[in-house]
């Protein structure tokens, strides 16, 4: 049986939108605001974090060489997404505007033809839609998410 679909999330942005140019990292923070306000689905807390090898969070903190428990204290101290992605700058790194464009690429095309495509199909499969419905990962969770 289908997973039910679209999840709504308030407050939950898409992962396609930037902070400092970068995808998914305001994502990833208001993921960390909204479990602690508890208006994320329980089954997603577990999928938090970066203890995950591959997950989106796991990717965003490696590529900022920055700890996610950091990131997520630091988040929930009350700063503005800018603040806490300077805070991650001065913490872990910076990257030039060359790799946030690779960051961004890699990022927006996952599961288009590469590791994750399998993934994106189960994903697909589990809340009843054909494989194809949607080419990358961004788009599967903008679909599921009911912005598409």
């Amino acid at each position: 049986m289908p997973k039910p679909y679209p999840t709504i999330i308030p407050g939950l942005r898409s992962p396609s939108e930037t902070v400092g140019g970068i995808v998914y990292f305001g994502r990833m923070l208001d993921k960390i605001r909204l479990h602690q306000e508890g208006k994320l689905p329980e089954d997603w807390a577990s999928m938090l974090g970066d203890s995950h090898a591959g997950s989106f969070d796991t990717r965003c903190c490696s590529f900022l060489h920055i700890n996610y428990a950091d990131l997520m204290d630091e988040t929930l101290k009350g700063g503005g997404d800018d603040a806490v992605l300077e805070w991650a700058f001065s913490k872990g790194r910076k990257p030039s505007v060359d790799e946030i464009e690779v960051w961004n690429g890699f990022m927006m095309k996952r599961g288009w033809r590469d590791s994750a495509s399998q993934r994106l199909k189960e994903r697909l499969k589990e809340i009843g839609l054909e494989s194809g419905t949607v080419e990358t990962m961004f788009e599967f969770i903008d679909l599921d998410e009911g912005r598409r």
